[in-house]
C-alpha cells in the first residue's frame, strides 16, 4: 500500500454519516455497562463505577510521541500514544499498575482529547495510539468528529489487552484502521489466578478474529510503516503460565499465517505479585528463545524485529 493511497478508515465513516449512530450505540451500553466482557452493569452515566473505575468523561495518564513500540507503528517520528487511565483487565503483574490499578491520570474533555490526537499528528506521529481503549470506546467515537474537522487523517491504533467484546468491536468497524491486542494467556487457570477473568482465553480469541476480519493482516506502506491490519502482541511469562505454543497455533491456523505478532520479553515481577508465585521473577533468555521458536514452528514468519531492550532493575 502506498502512503498516498492511504485514506483513515474514519474519515470514510465521518463522510458517510455512520458516526453518529455509533457514538449513540455505544454510549447507550454505559447505562448499564456491558462495553466489556466484565458486564459490571453500573451506570456509569450517573457516575457509577465498575471493575474498570471508569466514568462517564474520558480520563487520560499522558500522550507524547512513543519509540518503543513496534517497528511498523514508530517508523521515523515514533507513535502517537495516548495511555487512558484504568483497565477493565487489570494484570496483578501490570507494568503501568499506576495507570491501570491505581487511577493515575485526569479526566479530559471530549474536545480536550480530539485536540491531544491532532497535536500528536502535528509533531510528525505516524498514527493515534489509543492504549487500553476498552473501557472508553463510547468517549473515543464521541472525540473523534472534533478530532477529524481539526484535521485528523493518520491511522487509529486500538492497542487493548485483548479482553474485548465481540459487540464493542463490531461498532468499530470501518472506525479503527489498526488492531494491537494482547493474547496473554491460552488458558483459564492463569487468567483466573492473575487478572480475575477466567474466560479470557475464549474471549481474546473471538476478540482478536472479529478485528482480523475487519482490517485482515497488517498492511505497511512503501517506508515499512503500518497503515491498516491486526498486529498481536504476546508476552512470554516464566514457567510456560502465557501458553505460548496454543497462542500462536490458534494465530497461525485460525487467524493467518501472515499475522505480524510481537513476542514480548521484557517481564518483570511488578504490581501485586506475592514472593512465592511463579511470576516473581522475569523471563529468562532461554524461555524467550523457545517462544520464538515456537512461533515460527508453527508457521509466524511476520515477527517484530525490534533490538531487545532487557529491564535492569
Amino acid at each position: 500500500m502506498k502512503r498516498a493511497d492511504f485514506e483513515a478508515a474514519y474519515l470514510r465513516a465521518h463522510r458517510s454519516g455512520l458516526l453518529p449512530k455509533r457514538i449513540e450505540k455505544a454510549f447507550a451500553l454505559l447505562e448499564s455497562c456491558t462495553l466489556c466482557p466484565r458486564a459490571c452493569r453500573v451506570n456509569r452515566l450517573k457516575g457509577e463505577l465498575g471493575t474498570c473505575r471508569a466514568g462517564r468523561q474520558p480520563e487520560v495518564s499522558s500522550y507524547s510521541p512513543h519509540f518503543g513500540e513496534e517497528r511498523p507503528l514508530v517508523g521515523f517520528h515514533g507513535s502517537g500514544t495516548i495511555f487512558l487511565t484504568h483497565c477493565n483487565l487489570r494484570c496483578r503483574f501490570c507494568q503501568n499498575y499506576s495507570i491501570s490499578h491505581l487511577g493515575e491520570g485526569q479526566e479530559v474533555s471530549f474536545d480536550r482529547l480530539a485536540r491531544m490526537m491532532v497535536e500528536l499528528q502535528a509533531l510528525g506521529c505516524h498514527n493515534i495510539n489509543i492504549v487500553t481503549p476498552t473501557h472508553f470506546v463510547p468517549q473515543i467515537l464521541r472525540a473523534l468528529p472534533a478530532a477529524i474537522e481539526l484535521g485528523l487523517r493518520v491511522p487509529l491504533v486500538y492497542n487493548s489487552s485483548g479482553y474485548d467484546s465481540v459487540d464493542t468491536i463490531a461498532l468499530l468497524d470501518g472506525v479503527f484502521d489498526i488492531y494491537m491486542p494482547d493474547f496473554k494467556f491460552a488458558s483459564s487457570a492463569p487468567a483466573k489466578e492473575f487478572c480475575g477473568a477466567r474466560d479470557y482465553p475464549e474471549v481474546a480469541r473471538s476478540a482478536i478474529k472479529e478485528m482480523h476480519r475487519q482490517v485482515g493482516d497488517l498492511f505497511l506502506d512503501e517506508r515499512g510503516i503500518a497503515r491498516r491490519g491486526l498486529l498481536v502482541r504476546h508476552l512470554v511469562l516464566p514457567e510456560g503460565l502465557a501458553g505460548t505454543e496454543e497462542v500462536v497455533h490458534f494465530l497461525a491456523k485460525e487467524i493467518s499465517r501472515e499475522t505480524y505478532v510481537n513476542i514480548m520479553d521484557q517481564y518483570f515481577p511488578c504490581g501485586d505479585i506475592p514472593p512465592d508465585s511463579a511470576l516473581s521473577r522475569r523471563t529468562t533468555d532461554e524461555e524467550y528463545r523457545e517462544a520464538v521458536r515456537l512461533a515460527r514452528d508453527a508457521g509466524l514468519t511476520r515477527l517484530d524485529d525490534r533490538k531487545r531492550l532487557r529491564i535492569i532493575l
